[in-house]
C-alpha cells in the first residue's frame, strides 16, 4: 500500500509550496513506499551530511539552484545543521588541497546559507548543539551522530543519505519505517565484553569487532559490560558507537544498565537469546594486530572520525604538553567549531600547535579527499586512535593502524611506531 499522506503533505507533493519542497516530498514518498512505510513523522532536527566530494560539481549546482528559489521556499522548515566540510580555510593549502576544492566548498556554503542552514560543521552535534532527547524523532546523517542519538540518547532516526536528510529539512517530515518503529528497536543479538577497555581505541575496537558480527541493518546488538560499575563515558560511547556502525552499517545498540532503553535484558528482547558472544581481551588484540605492520614507519598521526570533544582536546593537548613532534611526522586534530573555539581559548590548541600538530576546525579527515591529501603529501602508513577511521581509510590510498592516544603521540615525537601490537 503506497505511504499515506496528511493534507499538507499532499499540497507539498503537488508543488503548492513551491519546487524545493515537492523535491523533497518526491523523495520522501520514494522511500517511503520503498521501506512499506504507513505514514510520515515529523522531526525535530535534521543533521545533513553533504560534503563537497560526495556532492561533487552536479551536487552543489543543484543546490545552487534550490537556493536562488524565494526565500520562504526555499529555507528549511526545522533546525538543520551541517556534518563537518571539506575544507578548513586556514589550513587547505598546508595540507595540499586545491583551489579548485576551496571555490566548490564556498559555493555550497553559501548555498545551504542561503537556505538557512546552521553551519555547525560537525559529527558531533549530539555533544555539542542540539541534543536529541528521549523519544525524538530527527533525520540525521552521519552513522556515528545517528548510533549515538539513537543509542545513547534513546531519540530515532535511520541513517538519512544527503538527498533524504535535505529532503526532511524541506519538509520537516520523514517516512515512518525502520528506527522510528518500536518494532525496529528490539534487541536481536547478544554479546558480554569480558574485558575492560583502557583507552577510547579499545572502545572502538569492540565497536568493530561487534560490528563484524552484524548480518544486516536492521540487527540490533544488545552488549552486557564487564563491569556493571564501570559505565563508559560520552567519549567511550562516541567511539564504541562510530566504530560499530562503520564496520556493521548498524544504527542503534542498546547497553544494559546504560543507554536508556535498556534497563535489562528483558526490556530490550522479546526473548532473550540462548546464544551469547563473549568477546575478550585477546579479541581486542586480535582486531588490533590485523592492522599492525612489520615495519615502523609513520607519516601521519590522525584524530578524527568523530571529532573531538573539549576533553579529548584537553587530553591532546597534556601530551603534547613540552613536546615536539618528529620533523617527518604529521600531526592532525579535528574538531567542531565551537570547540575549537574553547580550545583557544583553554590554551589547548597553542599547545598542540606549539609540539608541531594542526587543529583542524569544522572538517573530519576523511571527507576531506583524503586520497588527494595523502598523494599531495606522500602519506601512506597512518596511526589513530579512531577505529572508525581505520576501517574508512584502507580504501583511500592509507595503510592505517589503531593505536591509544598515548601511543599514537609518543610514535609521532618518536619519528617511528613505538612498541608492538599489543
Amino acid at each position: 500500500m503506497p505511504i499515506r499522506l496528511n493534507d499538507f503533505e499532499e499540497e507539498m507533493l503537488a508543488g503548492r509550496h513551491g519546487p524545493a519542497r515537492r523535491y523533497g516530498m518526491e523523495q520522501i514518498v520514494k522511500v517511503g513506499n520503498f521501506f512499506d512505510a504507513e505514514d510520515c513523522v515529523e522531526v525535530g532536527q535534521v543533521h545533513l551530511m553533504a560534503d563537497t566530494e560526495s556532492l561533487g560539481e552536479a551536487g552543489v549546482t543543484f543546490l545552487e539552484e534550490m537556493a536562488a528559489l524565494p526565500l520562504e521556499e526555499r529555507r528549511v522548515k526545522v533546525p538543520t545543521v551541517t556534518d563537518p566540510r571539506g575544507i578548513d580555510f586556514q589550513h587547505y593549502k598546508t595540507l595540499g588541497q586545491t583551489e579548485e576544492m576551496a571555490a566548490l566548498e564556498r559555493r555550497a556554503i553559501d548555498a545551504f546559507r542561503a537556505m538557512g542552514i546552521m553551519m555547525t560543521d560537525t559529527c558531533i552535534n549530539y555533544q555539542t548543539i542540539m541534543p536529541p532527547v528521549l523519544g525524538e524523532h530527527l533525520a540525521f546523517g552521519d552513522t556515528g551522530s545517528s548510533i549515538y542519538a539513537n543509542s545513547v540518547q534513546g531519540a530515532r532516526t535511520n541513517f538519512q543519505g544527503g538527498p533524504s536528510a535535505l529532503a526532511a529539512a524541506l519538509t520537516g517530515r520523514v517516512p515512518r519505517y525502520g528506527f522510528h518503529l518500536d518494532v525496529c528497536r528490539r534487541g536481536r543479538k547478544l554479546f558480554a565484553f569480558d574485558h575492560q577497555p583502557r583507552d577510547l581505541a579499545e572502545w572502538g575496537a569492540l565497536g568493530g569487532i561487534v560490528g563484524r558480527e552484524m548480518e544486516s541493518y536492521w540487527d540490533v546488538p544488545v552488549i552486557e559490560l564487564a563491569d556493571a560499575d564501570r559505565r563508559p563515558a560520552s567519549d567511550e560511547l562516541k567511539q564504541f558507537g562510530a566504530a560499530l556502525a562503520s564496520y556493521g552499517s548498524t544504527a542503534l545498540f542498546h547497553m544494559i544498565g546504560v543507554t536508556p532503553e535498556a534497563p535489562d535484558l528483558k526490556s530490550v528482547f522479546d526473548a532473550v537469546p540462548a546464544e551469547c558472544r563473549t568477546i575478550g581481551a585477546d579479541d581486542v588484540a586480535a582486531f588490533t594486530a590485523a592492522y599492525w605492520p612489520d615495519d615502523d614507519k609513520i607519516d601521519v598521526v590522525v584524530f578524527a572520525a568523530p571529532q573531538l570533544s573539549l576533553l579529548e582536546m584537553e587530553t591532546l593537548a597534556t601530551l603534547l604538553d613540552g613536546k615536539t613532534i618528529h620533523g617527518d611526522v604529521a600531526l592532525l586534530a579535528t574538531t567542531s567549531p565551537e570547540i575549537k573555539s574553547a580550545a583557544d581559548r583553554m590554551g589547548f590548541t597553542e599547545t598542540i600547535s606549539d609540539a608541531g600538530g594542526i587543529v583542524l576546525e569544522g572538517v573530519c579527515f576523511y571527507q576531506m579527499c583524503a586520497r588527494e591529501i595523502g598523494e599531495a603529501k606522500g602519506w601512506k602508513r597512518l596511526m589513530t586512535n579512531s577505529a572508525k577511521l581505520v576501517n574508512i581509510l584502507g580504501g583511500y590510498g592509507y595503510e592505517p593502524m589503531l593505536a591509544g592516544m598515548e601511543r599514537c603521540i609518543e610514535s609521532a615525537v618518536a619519528g617511528r611506531i613505538v612498541g608492538g601490537a599489543a
